[in-house]
């Protein structure tokens, strides 16, 4: 089958990820072998690519936003049968028995495995995944939108509500890539007036389109001090500035699994019972649950198509924010 691997972490514009023929994989117990007919790109693909994280080992198969076909079952797997469309997210599997996962938070748990990082992931013809914690898509969504709901959906579905959102406060989103393009939905859904603070111009434009109330650049001012922000972009720099435009009371949560350094700042910035937290991964209830709010709303993902041998350029356009929305390599 053929395969992208990284085998060496290097900057995106050396086109580090190689297509390669592999073997086709054989599930063990617990354990489905899925037949991949789409995967998304996420910027955590770009992390791992470039060397701000570091997988298990290398060489590894990234991709964690995987839609496919149940091709086989290993021993002991119940609720799926061969045929059963899948989705496969970043969580590949946690322990199941520590404080984390006894608690429902198996997204801390110090054992946990991410697919595409500590496991083969989806930039492949077919990748095993865990059956206990694969999902299942619902009829409603088709494969095109299922796959960027995997990962930038759920993290940020997790995002509004760790931001701790309500109907009607004032949100703002910070970077406006793939997840806070589909945050916005949900945003919008629940009645909130959204800002979206981005450099691009064409991001901008995408989010008025969605429904933004306004859009504009880090340093500019929204219309009113908001209620609770989200930011997405990797850039510590941007806390500071982003604080600074959240009423008392209100949360910053930050969206990112790997972030330059955080400049200090007045204190008075973060006075007033303002928040300021991280988003860690996301939990198979944070994908059952977005994923019916997906089809409730609907949801509707901006996305751009690249073919598998493509994998490179895909994340070197990510990381020149030449995409709009959501990125998704076809098999």
């Amino acid at each position: 089958m053929r395969a992208v691997r990284l085998t060496r972490q290097a900057p995106i514009d050396e086109h580090p990820l190689e297509l390669q023929d592999l073997p086709r994989p054989t599930p063990s117990r617990g354990q489905l072998l899925v037949s991949v007919r789409l995967c998304g790109v996420c910027h955590t693909d770009l992390h791992t690519v470039e060397g701000d994280i570091h997988p298990s080992s290398v060489p590894v198969t990234p991709g964690h936003q995987v839609v496919g076909q149940v091709e086989a079952l290993g021993a002991g797997v119940e609720g799926w049968h061969v045929g059963d469309r899948v989705g496969v997210p970043w969580l590949y599997d946690a322990d199941g028995t520590c404080d984390f996962c006894r608690t429902g938070r198996e997204n801390l748990c110090p054992q946990a495995r991410f697919t595409g990082f500590d496991v083969d992931g989806g930039y492949a013809e077919a990748m095993l995944a865990s059956a206990a914690y694969a999902l299942h898509l619902p009829a409603a969504l088709d494969d095109m939108t299922a796959a960027p709901l995997l990962c930038a959906g759920i993290i940020g579905y997790r995002s509004l509500r760790q931001a701790g959102l309500q109907p009607g406060e004032r949100l703002g989103l910070a970077g406006f890539g793939a997840s806070a393009h589909l945050a916005l939905q949900v945003a919008r859904y629940w009645g909130c007036p959204v800002s979206v603070f981005t450099r691009s111009e064409n991001h901008r434009e995408l989010a008025r389109r969605l429904g933004a109330e306004w859009s504009g650049g880090a340093d500019d001012e929204p219309p009113e001090p908001l209620d609770r922000i989200v930011s997405f972009a990797p850039a510590g720099g941007l806390v500071p500035k982003m604080l600074a435009k959240l009423r008392p009371g209100g949360t910053l949560a930050i969206n990112a699994i790997h972030m330059s350094p955080i400049p200090e700042f007045s204190y008075d910035l973060i006075y007033g019972e303002r928040i300021l937290r991280s988003v860690a991964n996301l939990t198979r209830q944070d994908g059952n649950e977005f994923l019916a709010l997906a089809v409730d709303i609907p949801i509707v993902p901006t996305v751009e198509l690249y073919p598998l041998e493509d994998a490179n350029q895909a994340l070197d356009d990510l990381k020149n924010s030449r995409i709009d929305g959501a990125a998704v390599l076809r098999l």
